[in-house]
Formats: structure tokens, C-alpha cells, sequence
């Protein structure tokens, strides 16, 4: 462009830039004079933006300092704004996507700063091969995120268009090329099929005295492969890859005239041809917000083939593919009032972030995409394994694998996938699951199925292990009671019974162990019961004793002496039917006969039971019982269980709610102090009956 402004902002760039050089070697001019053509030739923006670019590049780089006394307040501002854009850095500001649009937006005083931005990242994008990889990889990064959105939105399809297929070839490379590969194979096909599709509407289009253009638009490879992804199907799948567009020569300045003309051409193509009418999109009588204006409609032509069909004018068709930058450059249009009306566009554009997105690029996720030998399309998080994908497909498929086929490479079952790798699972009959295999997996799926493959695993060893302990204690004549054998568990760390008889069957817990443990605990037993039986003969010679009954007495009074102390396991109380258990070391002890232990006690150790019975009347004691009452998710009726409490001779000790989302209800737990089971069973009665209380029992 010749304009004595721009050769001052670029000669003073060229100067201030001499010793500047790109990433390949070649002078750094070469960047702001690639960006100021793109600018001045592709959007179609004034010479105060073209010199913006190099007093930009100038300023940023070289350190030149833009005076507005110079260049006049508007370039200044222009350049201040994209000196700014250019000083932010997600990986500094550790910025989101979004806030860093923000910032562009707040950083564009002048709108058309966000335009330039988005030709220096064009111009960037275009040169990507001269970069180190890191560095490259940030910039396709970022323009996924940002830069595309933007043109977007800004309507400038064709600088989005090519920023997306770079971003394609670079970041899926193989996809890109087959993607491409495949449209110019069937390039041919298409004229051909534009050809006998405009055949019969020549004669009414000619005799219509309309003047046109016809234009086959190919969908962009990074759009074919953003529907391949998304509709999980291959290339031949997508069914819009082209569309037929008819541009028509019409003065630019007679709006009513284009809107007429363009539903003409698609009343003939509707008469002509079968119409879709759901997929009719106006953009004609009402335009998009970033001022794109088309006719849309597809039609099924004689052999049954859908084809989508475009309709506008010339200057439609240059802000559809430019932006509305487009619009100075028509002769008879004032520059001024298109440039603002561009302007009022370009800012409400951004403003509006978040409208008409329905066809944004989505930045990366933390997805992968890998295929099954025959074509199927399976989605894995970022870093998935082969075992993560034989998981995917099925059980035991997964649970049987052994290694994979990528691309036709032999791999380990620990290999991780990358975006489109054709992967072939390899099994084997003999392959089990493994606890390392927990750290091989990354899909919450494949996490779940190896546990529950190993649950199943300990499982079947732990029936194993039961069978030999029981088949060994019976040769042995001995004993291996619940109680003993939680002893064992503490002492050897087995928190689980399943875990426990699990070691047995795996071989890694030698049941002569166990043995030796019975053992030695029958010796501690016979000295235990020694001990138990004196404190008997000491109990029966003090007076709670009616001596020749041989039943021992029980009062309230005396619940802590150390003659006897009731059980924490069912905590008896005054009335109680209970009995006495002599135990090795801990003197006797009081428990129910509905003890959740009593039939075992009364079972195993008969010569251990002391007969028991309460005084006529309890002493000035009280004892301690705990509820378990399930009601509905009611507050109030937390409150009326309170209540009722102080309506009996009883306190509350403890009072403890948990609220079950899943169930709908609440699960209490009550700890009280009662005098005797008659006045607790009051209590117990009129919670049950209590509206909202599903349930009440005793611990």
C-alpha cells in the first residue's frame, strides 16, 4: 500500500529492527510486513492500522517509544493496546481462557486492535515451522483457545477457517492429510455434481435477469474432523463436507433489492429441487450480530443425495468471508459510515462473548481419541494405557489382556495412547489381574473393573482358606472361636476376615501360625479360668449372694463394684433377662440374653455362665443404653424426640444425627441413662409412635 504514513511507521521499524532477527535466520521486518499484508490485503483495514503493525513491532521489540505528538492519537492508541496484548502471557499470568479474552477486550480501546491481534496470529500460525517446539506448541495452544473464538466472532471466517487447519496438520497430522487427501480425491465428483445441479435452473435464473456466480464452498478439514470426533464417524460420514453457493451480482447499496433477489434464486432452487424446511436458516431478514447475512437451505437432488445450498450477494459473500471490514471497499459507500457501523459490530462482537457459539472450536479437553481395528471411535482421558482402553471395551476383554497392537506395534498392556492410534487388544486365558495394575490405569471405569477383578481374586482365595483352616482345626480337635480369632487379626494385621482367609488360601499366612496361636491361648485360658473361679468363690461369700441357690444378685447400687460389670456390647439394664460370664481376666460380666454374643457365650463356654437375677427394687443407679432410631428428613420430629425423653425418668447422654440423602431420611443415634427397662420401654414406645419415625432399636 502506498501511503506516506506507512512508509514512515515501516521505515522506522526497519531501522529499530535491523539487528533483530526471527527463529530461522531471516530478518524480523519480515514478520510485521507479512502481518500489514494480511491486514491491508486480506481484511481490508485503513493505513493507521498498517502503521500500527510496524510502530507495534517497533515499539515491543525494539523498544521504540510511539509519540502521539508524531503518529496522532488514534495509531497511538492502537499500538499502546497492542503492546499491551502482546505483554500478557498465560503461562505467566496463569490466566483461564476466558479472563485472558477479558483482558484482550479491556486492552482494545479502539476495536480494531483485536482485528490486527488477529492478523499477527494469522501471520504467526503461517510461519509455525520456523519455531522450536515448545514455543510452538504454546502458540497453537493459545490459538485454539483464543485466537480462533475470536475470529469467530468477529466474523472473519477465513482467518478462523486457516487457523483451524493449521492447527489440524500440527496437532493431528495424519488426520489433517487424510482429511485433505480425501477432499481433493473427490473434487472432480463435486463440479461434476454442481454441474447437473445448476443445469435445470439456468434457463429460469437467465430469463429472471439474474446475474451470478457459482461456488462450491469445501467445509474446512478441521471442521470434517471436528463432526467426525463428535458424530463418531469416519470421513464418509459427514455429510456436509461441501455446499453449492450461489453469489449474486447485485448493487451493494440496495439492500431491499439483494434480500429480493436471494429469496428468488431460493424460491426457483425449492421449486426445482425437494427442501428440507428445518434446516432453512435465515440470516437474510435477520443478520448475525457479526453482521453475516446468507440463505441456508439443504435439497435432495433426482438420485436421492442431500446437498446444502447457500444463497447471497457479492457483499454478503466478502463480510461472510472478511468480516465487515469488507464493507469500505465498495465504490459509492462512505468509508466513514461503514467503518463504523464495522466498528459498532466488531465492539458488540466482543462484548458478547458467549452468543452464536454453537460452532466454536472447543479447546482441548483432557480426552483422547482411539480407534478399534474396525473403525469403532472410543474417547479415553488424556494419558490413558492400553489396559485402560481393553477395559473400555469390555471386562474381560481387560481383565485378560496382555499387551496391544498400535498401529500395527507390538506394545505392554502399561503403553499409553495417543490420538488417533488404531488399537488391536491382545489376550490370554492365563492373564489375571494384578494389585500393579492400579497404577497402570487412569479411566475411572478401568480403575472400578481392576478392583472388583481383584475383590473377586481375594474372594475365591479367601473360600480356599476357610476350607483348609476348618479341614486343619478338625484334624487338630481345636477350637478357633470369633473372639480368638480377632485376636489374631490385631495381632498380625489382617483388618478384614476376607483379607485374613485370603492369606490363608494364597499360602502367604501358614495355618501352623494359627495353630500355635490356639495353642498358646488355651495355656493363657486354664490360668484364666483359675483366676475366674476365685472371684467367684470371693463373690458368693459377700451378701449379694443367696449362698446355697448359687445365683448372684444384682443391684444398681453396685453396678461398679468390682464383683461384676454389665457389658458395653448390649449394655443391660434394671429388668433385664440377663446372665454372668466369667471372663479370663476382667472378673464377671453382665450381659443380656438377646446379646448379639449370647448364643456363642451360652454355647462354646457353658461351664463359664453364672445364673444371675436383679434385686426386687433398683438402688438410686441408673444405667446407660444407646437407640438407634431411623425417621423421615423432618426436622421437627428431632425436636419431639427430645421431648418425649423428658417426659420419662431418663437423660439424654448422647444425640447424634446423620442425614441420609440417599435413603431420605435420618439416622439417630441416642445415648440415654434410665433407671430400668420399664421406664426405658415408656421411652421407646412413644418415639415409636412418634409421626415421621420409621424405626426404633436398641443397641
Amino acid at each position: 500500500m502506498e501511503s506516506e504514513i506507512v512508509n514512515r511507521a515501516r521505515e522506522t521499524a526497519l531501522e529499530v529492527l535491523k539487528d533483530h532477527t526471527r527463529y530461522d535466520g531471516s530478518p524480523f521486518i519480515g514478520h510485521p510486513d507479512a502481518v500489514a499484508r494480511i491486514v491491508h490485503e486480506e481484511i481490508g483495514l485503513p493505513e493507521e492500522c498498517i502503521a500500527a503493525v510496524y510502530l507495534h513491532e517497533a515499539s515491543s521489540v525494539g523498544g521504540y517509544q510511539v509519540k502521539e505528538s508524531e503518529w496522532g492519537s488514534a495509531i497511538c492508541t492502537l499500538v499502546d493496546g497492542l503492546n499491551k496484548i502482546a505483554g500478557i502471557k498465560p503461562k505467566d499470568t496463569r490466566l483461564e481462557a476466558e479472563n485472558y479474552k477479558k483482558l484482550i477486550i479491556q486492552y482494545s480501546a479502539d476495536p480494531r486492535v483485536t482485528v490486527i491481534k488477529l492478523a499477527d496470529r494469522l501471520e504467526v500460525m503461517r510461519s509455525l515451522k520456523m519455531f522450536p517446539k515448545s514455543s510452538r506448541d504454546q502458540k497453537i495452544l493459545e490459538t485454539l483457545m483464543l485466537y480462533i473464538p475470536l475470529a469467530h466472532q468477529l466474523g472473519l471466517y477465513n482467518m478462523k477457517r486457516e487457523m483451524e487447519d493449521i492447527y489440524l496438520n500440527y496437532a493431528e497430522p495424519e488426520m489433517y492429510r487424510l482429511i485433505t487427501n480425501k477432499l481433493k480425491a473427490g473434487e472432480k465428483d463435486r463440479e461434476k455434481l454442481m454441474a447437473e445441479f445448476i443445469e435445470p435452473l439456468k434457463v429460469k435464473l437467465s430469463d429472471a435477469g439474474i446475474k451470478y456466480k457459482l461456488k462450491i464452498r469445501t467445509k474446512a478439514a478441521y471442521s470434517i474432523w471436528q463432526k467426525m470426533v463428535k458424530q463418531k464417524v469416519p470421513f464418509e460420514g459427514v455429510y456436509d463436507v461441501f455446499a453449492i453457493r450461489f453469489i449474486i451480482d447485485c448493487d451493494p447499496e440496495n439492500h431491499k433489492l439483494e434480500k429480493d433477489l436471494c429469496w428468488r434464486v431460493y424460491s426457483f432452487v425449492t421449486e426445482e429441487y425437494e427442501a428440507d424446511t428445518k434446516r432453512l436458516r435465515d440470516w437474510v431478514t435477520n443478520p448475525k450480530p457479526n453482521g453475516y447475512e446468507s440463505l441456508h437451505i439443504t435439497v435432495k437432488n433426482k438420485e436421492g443425495a442431500y446437498v446444502e445450498v447457500q444463497i447471497r450477494t457479492k457483499r454478503m459473500d466478502d463480510i461472510a468471508e472478511n468480516g465487515f471490514a469488507s464493507h469500505w471497499s465498495y465504490k459509492g459507500i462512505k468509508r466513514e459510515e461503514t467503518m463504523a457501523e464495522w466498528l459498532k459490530s466488531v465492539r458488540y462482537a466482543l462484548e458478547h462473548q458467549g452468543e452464536d457459539q454453537e460452532d466454536l472450536p472447543q479447546p482441548p479437553s483432557k480426552e483422547i481419541f482411539v480407534f478399534t481395528p474396525t473403525g469403532e471411535l472410543r474417547i479415553l482421558s488424556a494419558g490413558a494405557t492400553v489396559l485402560d482402553f481393553a477395559f473400555g471395551i469390555h471386562t474381560n476383554i481387560g481383565a485378560h489382556c496382555v499387551g496391544a497392537r498400535v498401529n500395527g506395534k507390538a506394545v505392554s498392556i502399561k503403553e499409553k495412547l495417543s490420538t488417533g492410534d488404531v488399537v488391536e487388544i491382545l489376550t490370554s486365558k492365563n492373564q489375571h489381574p494384578s494389585p500393579d495394575w492400579i497404577n497402570w490405569v487412569v479411566t475411572s471405569k478401568a480403575r472400578t473393573k481392576v478392583k472388583q477383578a481383584l475383590a473377586v481374586q481375594e474372594q475365591a482365595r479367601a473360600v480356599d482358606g476357610k476350607e483348609l483352616l476348618e479341614r486343619r482345626l478338625k484334624n487338630w480337635k481345636l477350637e478357633f472361636p470369633d473372639d480368638m480369632c480377632n485376636e489374631f487379626r490385631k495381632k498380625y494385621n489382617y483388618p478384614s476376615l476376607t483379607g485374613f482367609y485370603a492369606a490363608i488360601g494364597s499360602g502367604s499366612l501358614d495355618v501352623n501360625t494359627i495353630k500355635e496361636f490356639i495353642l498358646g491361648e488355651e495355656e493363657r485360658h486354664a490360668a484364666s479360668v483359675e483366676a475366674a473361679e476365685a472371684v467367684v468363690a470371693s463373690a458368693k461369700a459377700q451378701r449379694h449372694f443367696e449362698g446355697k441357690d448359687d445365683i448372684l444378685v444384682l443391684n444398681a447400687k453396685n453396678v461398679k463394684g468390682i464383683d461384676y460389670k454389665m457389658a458395653k456390647c448390649c449394655n443391660p439394664v434394671f429388668g433385664d433377662d440377663v446372665f454372668g460370664f466369667v471372663t479370663r481376666e476382667a472378673g464377671i460380666k453382665i450381659h443380656r440374653i438377646s446379646c448379639p454374643n449370647a448364643a456363642r457365650l451360652l454355647d462354646l463356654y457353658p461351664y463359664r455362665i453364672q445364673k444371675v437375677k436383679w434385686a426386687e427394687s433398683p438402688a438410686s443407679g441408673s444405667f446407660q443404653v444407646t437407640l438407634k432410631i431411623i425417621t423421615d428428613l423432618e426436622s421437627s420430629v428431632l425436636n419431639k424426640i427430645m421431648e418425649v425423653v423428658g417426659q420419662f425418668k431418663a437423660s439424654i447422654r448422647g444425640f447424634n444425627v446423620n442425614e441420609n440423602q440417599r435413603n431420605g431420611t435420618y439416622e439417630i443415634s441416642m445415648k440415654l441413662s434410665v433407671p430400668s427397662n420399664l421406664e426405658l420401654d415408656k421411652v421407646v414406645s412413644q418415639i415409636r409412635a412418634l409421626k415421621h419415625v420409621i424405626k426404633i432399636t436398641r443397641i
